[in-house]
């Protein structure tokens, strides 16, 4: 699923190329696949609330699986379009419960690794399914990696059928306006806005790093999923350490990501003529990043409170939000004055949003403290924590 989200991005001369239109243009396929995201996701969480979860993943994974086939045979972008929605909606319902069944699992002292495993498998597609992908639409088009996914998901959908435990839908609320209730929390609203701010900040320049590479590093198309490969490990690498880390210091560990991305993103754009130092620092990117995210993410569940369905459900949504406006203002922005480098400055701006957002949640809860503690009988409130 993260390989179908982020393929796109190595594979836009050729989608351009084959519907006659311009790589800008071809970029609506990434901002179109993130509204599905931000749309369809909290939707399908609140339609299938009485579903098991077990049956919700199957069914996302057999709509994805028929979307990409939608894809592949499409003669018209227009199609695609649609096509690319659809399977985000797919993507979004699958990535909200497969969190929530990953933190059951694990239990709530090691939900922030559970999470942060959740989101090394997506990252794997950025060291894996991404640049081969994009290696293959180089070679045979850009439709033959969306037949592979097609295949690859309902080979998941049978390894998660038969892998699952089965959960009883009746044990969880099931009413639509308990899970609404999560919605008067401000810090939870704040956590979805730094998920945007992070995710803008990180796939902007992710999105267009093609061009980029190609037209102002003066590389060859070939070493666009080297790029992604780097981009990939660092990604991988930094999932994995941020969960970990998380469950220890995670306001000092959000903060530190959000700090390193924006500097990485300052950085890419003044070394960008230089090909091993952008490598290198795209790299950094990766790591950077995306490793706030398993944070974000158990935040987002901690302060839904006794709806953690939605409040899962709307951390990808606000993650492809950032996506969303990031890629749509920085295609409309690569044909202006700054051209390649627009991303970079898109990217840079929401980064530096990201951290004063951050900022403020942590201002709120350490003033909420305060008053607690202020008050007789007031327990204290743990720090930002990850572990339950």
């Amino acid at each position: 699923m993260a390989t179908s989200e982020f393929v796109v991005a190595g594979l836009l001369p050729e989608v351009a190329a084959d519907f006659d239109i311009g790589v800008a243009q071809a970029g609506l396929a990434i901002t179109w696949f993130a509204i599905g995201m931000i749309v369809g996701t909290p939707v399908m969480v609140l339609t299938t609330l009485r579903l098991p979860r077990r049956s919700v993943l199957v069914l996302a994974l057999l709509v994805f699986a028929a979307g990409h086939v939608v894809a592949a045979l499409s003669g018209s972008f227009v199609l695609l379009l649609a096509a690319r929605f659809l399977t985000a909606v797919a993507t979004g319902a699958f990535w909200a419960i497969s969190g929530l069944v990953a933190a059951d699992a694990a239990g709530p002292a090691a939900s922030g690794r559970a999470l942060g495993v959740i989101g090394a498998g997506g990252m794997l597609a950025n060291v894996v399914g991404v640049p081969l992908g994009s290696l293959a639409g180089q070679v045979a088009g850009w439709r033959g990696p969306f037949w592979a996914l097609a295949v690859l998901a309902a080979l998941a959908a049978v390894v998660i059928a038969r892998l699952v435990p089965h959960d009883r839908a009746a044990h969880r609320p099931t009413r639509v306006r308990d899970e609404l209730v999560a919605l008067r929390s401000g810090r939870l609203w704040l956590v979805l806005l730094a998920c945007a701010a992070v995710a803008g900040g990180t796939l902007s320049v992710f999105s267009f790093v093609s061009p980029l590479l190609t037209d102002r590093t003066g590389l060859p198309a070939t070493a666009v999923p080297l790029a992604l490969v780097l981009f990939g490990l660092g990604a991988l690498a930094g999932t994995l350490l941020g969960g970990r880390l998380g469950d220890a210091a995670p306001t000092a560990t959000v903060l530190g990501a959000m700090a390193v991305t924006l500097a990485a993103v300052i950085a890419l754009g003044a070394v960008s003529t230089m090909p091993v130092p952008t490598l290198v620092v795209f790299g950094v990117l990766g790591l950077a990043g995306l490793s706030a995210n398993p944070i974000l993410g158990y935040l987002a569940i901690r302060f839904g409170g006794s709806a953690p369905t939605l409040a899962s459900a709307l951390t990808p949504s606000a993650f492809n939000l950032g996506t969303a406006v990031g890629t749509a203002v920085a295609a409309a922005a690569l044909t202006g004055p700054l051209e390649e480098l627009a991303p970079i400055a898109v990217g840079a701006t929401s980064a530096a949003l990201a951290l004063v957002v951050f900022g403020a949640l942590v201002v709120v809860q350490r003033s909420g403290k305060a008053a607690a503690a202020a008050l007789p009988g007031e327990g204290r409130e743990p720090r930002l924590p990850v572990r339950g």
